[in-house]
């Protein structure tokens, strides 16, 4: 773990690979408990299976606004202790996000006192003052805590940081030394990089990938809070092999892999369900239901509700059946099933 004084010396080295996003898999009704045997199983066939470098806890796509604060610190102790005892040199992420600074703060000190590595606050979602609160926001959680931090900039907030403001905040906040930047705005990422180079972003438009950021020391070497596990199996690496081929600089060779394997296609087929709900399609969501039920067609654990807590609603059949057949022409399917049994 990095003090705040040493985050962004401890980041370049440290925030590199792929770090996968875990969902909560729930039981009981209406998904009320949540499955503990089946989340150690997720943890432990992501770091060990898979191999994975970080993984990134309680975020949205672990739906955190459905889940308690006993229930956010005991999934992120759950994924450490099961993490380092496969890896114990694996890189913890934590997500504080709240509405409310006080709930932050609690949550940021347990992952601090708890062992995680970095934790990023994701723009706060109700209230938010523009740039002055945000910077205010992470002030009041720097000024209590001694762990490196990271912005979470989603448009799933309501309200995205513009360059200025992201810069703005890592030179008043020394603790600040990395950003997901996840609103899909590349010429935004490009300015930050301008005015505050010494932060290491992942930009979720990944083209940018592709037209040569990673060489240019725009983006850095590292898939943040991403779903990998949902695009390879164990025998079939499609995901690792082609971000191998990106961050060693063979770009062409790369784009040549996903055209061969079918990973372009299957990101157009699956469609935007991981992140759209028809009923409000101008709103980002990360919905919980629809990552739960390509990991169930992967053979994965996802509980005995594989649903999303409300406010979320219940995924359509015209979903998974749009899902299963992207999944089926890319050749997953019929891979290895054996995941988390």
């Amino acid at each position: 773990m990095a003090t705040a004084r040493e985050a962004r010396a401890w980041a370049r080295e440290a925030i590199r690979g792929i770090g996968d996003s875990l969902y909560t898999p729930f039981t009981g009704e209406a998904g009320d408990d949540i499955d503990w045997d089946a989340y150690r199983r997720l943890v432990r066939y992501c770091v060990g299976e898979l191999g994975r470098d970080m993984l990134w806890c309680v975020s949205g796509l672990a739906e955190f606004w459905a889940l308690t604060l006993d229930e956010r610190k005991q999934l992120l102790g759950v994924a450490i202790a099961e993490a380092r005892a496969i890896n114990p040199q694996i890189v913890i992420q934590a997500c504080t996000a709240a509405t409310a600074a006080k709930d932050c703060l609690e949550l940021t000190r347990h992952a601090q006192e708890h062992g995680a590595d970095i934790v990023y606050i994701q723009t706060p979602m109700m209230e938010c003052h523009g740039g002055q609160g945000v910077l205010d926001y992470f002030r009041y959680i720097a000024d209590r805590t001694d762990i490196a931090l990271g912005m979470f900039n989603s448009p799933s907030s309501g309200y995205v940081l513009t360059a200025q403001e992201s810069a703005r905040i890592a030179e008043e906040i020394p603790a600040v030394c990395a950003t997901k930047e996840g609103a899909f705005r590349p010429a935004n990422s490009r300015r930050l990089h301008e005015l505050a180079p010494e932060l290491l972003i992942w930009e979720c438009d990944t083209m940018v990938y592709r037209a040569g950021w990673l060489r240019e020391g725009i983006v850095c070497a590292a898939q943040l809070g991403a779903a990998g596990y949902l695009m390879e199996t164990p025998r079939r690496r499609l995901y690792t092999e082609y971000w191998q081929l990106v961050w060693n600089g063979e770009l062409i060779e790369a784009m040549d892999y996903a055209r061969r394997t079918g990973m372009d296609r299957f990101e157009r087929e699956r469609g935007s369900w991981y992140t759209c709900y028809p009923g409000r399609p101008d709103y980002f969501t990360h919905w919980g239901g629809a990552f739960k039920y390509a990991a169930s067609l992967l053979g994965l654990p996802v509980g005995s509700y594989p649903e999303s807590r409300p406010p979320q609603a219940l995924l359509p059949d015209a979903a998974k059946t749009q899902m299963r057949a992207a999944y089926r022409t890319l050749g997953l399917l019929d891979g290895d099933l054996s995941a988390g049994r």
